[in-house]
């Protein structure tokens, strides 16, 4: 991991920006260089509710909950980087059956058993995540499962930070925003700055927009965007495209963005990672045209 000078998990520190919104005179070149191919690994699907805890380079030691099926992925979009491989079930609307989801209850004694024993074996985590199997926001009782862990986190890990990994896809919801507020982080999933990347990268399973995942976006207060870029096939790692995204990112200001590459194998086997080096000079683009904090990783 090679993160920033501004460092995402304490207070922002805000970065310059040149009063016309031009680029820094002395920001990096505009042509990223060129990554070099390696072998990633594969990851298999989450088995229960309650996984971990895990170190994560974003979370720390992180415990996480998965509020999805354990035999498939379900998910509104179907991304050329997913480390659980393709989407062979999407949708976008909350599910309103709990059909092979987790019940509440079952959900609460999951979450309560790990942490009590967590709690028992004088062992701590950094965060409490609810991620999993594909988009966690589909699932119907979004804002009743962030409740039950908070009461679970504040009775047996007081310090973790409750955290959610979304692609997105549902802030057009107010009952999907409203949930998400109630979490200490909100980590947001945002590849693109063009409609045609958008959908070349992460294939939205259903009628999902770009300009409507960024009128969402907006909407949210202190929010961290996470954005992965790739070569190959697919790319928004070149400079028009980086570009596009670098204005997106003025235009949500978040509390701060999260730039990285693959580390897992993707489900496109025909996609690359890009190089630290390509990442370190988007970092830059960000800073200097959107003067917003970024972390590299």
């Amino acid at each position: 991991m090679s993160p920033s000078s501004a460092k995402l998990n304490g207070a922002p520190r805000r970065h310059a920006q040149p009063s016309d919104g031009t680029a820094h005179p002395h920001r990096p070149a505009s042509q990223p260089p060129e990554g070099r191919p390696q072998k990633l690994r594969k990851l298999s699907l989450q088995t229960g509710i309650v996984y971990g805890p895990v170190e994560s380079r974003r979370l720390g030691l992180s415990l996480g909950i998965n509020l999805l099926p354990t035999s498939y992925k379900l998910c509104s979009f179907n991304c050329v980087y997913c480390q659980y491989g393709w989407t062979k079930k999407g949708t976008l609307a909350p599910i309103q059956e709990l059909v092979d989801l987790p019940t509440l209850d079952a959900i609460a004694t999951a979450i309560q058993a790990a942490l009590e024993q967590l709690s028992g074996a004088g062992k701590t985590v950094d965060s409490i995540t609810i991620c999993g199997n594909g988009e966690p926001t589909l699932y119907p009782d979004l804002g009743a499962v962030i409740e039950i862990a908070k009461e679970a986190r504040d009775r047996y890990q007081a310090q973790a930070r409750l955290a959610i990994l979304s692609n997105s896809s549902t802030v057009g919801s107010k009952t999907v925003r409203d949930a998400l507020e109630l979490l200490d982080l909100k980590i947001m999933k945002f590849d693109a700055g063009s409609e045609e990347i958008f959908r070349q990268l992460n294939h939205p399973r259903a009628p999902i927009y770009m300009g409507d995942i960024v009128a969402g976006l907006k909407e949210l207060k202190n929010i961290i965007l996470q954005s992965l870029f790739v070569q190959g096939r697919v790319t928004n790692a070149d400079p028009d495209s980086v570009g596009l995204w670098v204005e997106k990112v003025r235009e949500i200001r978040p509390l701060g963005v999260q730039v990285y590459t693959l580390e897992r194998e993707p489900a496109d086997e025909r996609i690359g990672k890009v190089s630290l080096a390509t990442l370190q000079w988007i970092a830059e683009e960000v800073r200097w045209r959107a003067g917003v904090p970024v972390d590299v990783f």
